[in-house]
């Protein structure tokens, strides 16, 4: 009948509720999966550098291999004059030092060129480039320099620890497996926190390699059980500079001994240290004035 209204299709109860949810999550996951596309990309793009000379990615990893070594060497020369450390025989305080040669190849594989660049960027002014590009500005520099070599650190790690467990007499379960893989993300996550913290500085002070430099040093301590150090140390250690959630939490994980209160310590530090670093970057990254002042 004219003028008669056309009838109109009701939707669902709840459907038009539903859809902007649905709408909002396939945008997460389409964001998520083009920021796993520029890291395939970025870690393409060094590793075909790496290989442009491949005398040097060798000899790179060869020599990195060889202070891995090195590394153990202190280790080695304590335990042959005692059976036990703070509670720790040689093969777990093995798992220490694995953990810290894993984590020493993230530290100086991808964060540290990492910073480096940051650091040279804001004093010549060109953060702009980084800035202008359609991309979070953080993710940008903290995976355009990536040095392939370093994973070698990963293999390095993989058979310290078998060698701990071949002492020990022993396998790792599948859960301690499991629950070490989860502290390791925790460490990974605080050391990258720690280094975004350090570099948000040359944002103010510009200058900042002893400041770096002052935490390398630090962090060289994380290749001994935290249980060794006591009074301010420890505490400095545990809260400032959390060396013993990096490798400590990781190898008792690991050996099956870590507590689980421990463990959401860990990954709630993680995520506190995550989202304050990523304040005060943004906070910096507001401070930038760029080379036209």
């Amino acid at each position: 009948m004219a003028g008669e209204p056309l009838p109109t299709s009701t939707p669902p109860s709840g459907r038009t509720s539903r859809e902007p949810s649905r709408a909002r999550a396939t945008a997460v996951a389409s964001r998520y999966a083009r920021y796993a596309r520029l890291l395939r990309t970025q870690i393409r793009a060094s590793l075909l550098l790496g290989l442009q000379y491949r005398a040097d990615f060798v000899l790179d990893a060869t020599v990195n291999v060889f202070w891995t070594g090195a590394a153990i060497l202190p280790l080695v020369i304590v335990f042959q004059s005692r059976a036990s450390i703070a509670g720790w025989s040689f093969g777990e305080a093995l798992m220490v030092t694995g953990w810290f040669t894993f984590l020493e190849g993230v530290l100086d594989g991808a964060i540290n060129p990492s910073v480096a660049d940051v650091v040279d960027h804001v004093r010549k002014g060109t953060l702009d480039f980084v800035l202008l590009k359609p991309a979070d500005a953080q993710f940008l520099v903290s995976t355009t320099r990536l040095q392939p070599w370093r994973a070698t650190n990963v293999l390095s790690a993989v058979a310290i620890f078998a060698w701990g467990f071949h002492l020990l007499g022993r396998a790792p379960t599948p859960g301690a497996v499991g629950l070490a893989t989860l502290s390791m993300l925790a460490a990974v996550a605080v050391l990258y926190s720690l280094k975004t913290l350090a570099v948000s500085a040359a944002f103010y002070f510009v200058r900042v390699d002893n400041l770096t430099h002052l935490f390398d040093s630090v962090f060289d301590a994380a290749r001994w059980p935290s249980n060794i150090f006591r009074g301010v140390v420890s505490v400095v250690f545990t809260f400032v500079i959390p060396l013993a959630l990096m490798t400590t939490y990781p190898a008792e994980a690991l050996l099956g001994s870590l507590p689980i209160r421990s463990l959401f310590g860990a990954l709630g530090g993680a995520v506190v240290a995550l989202t304050l670093s990523r304040a005060v970057w943004n906070r910096a990254i507001a401070h930038y004035t760029s080379a036209g002042g």
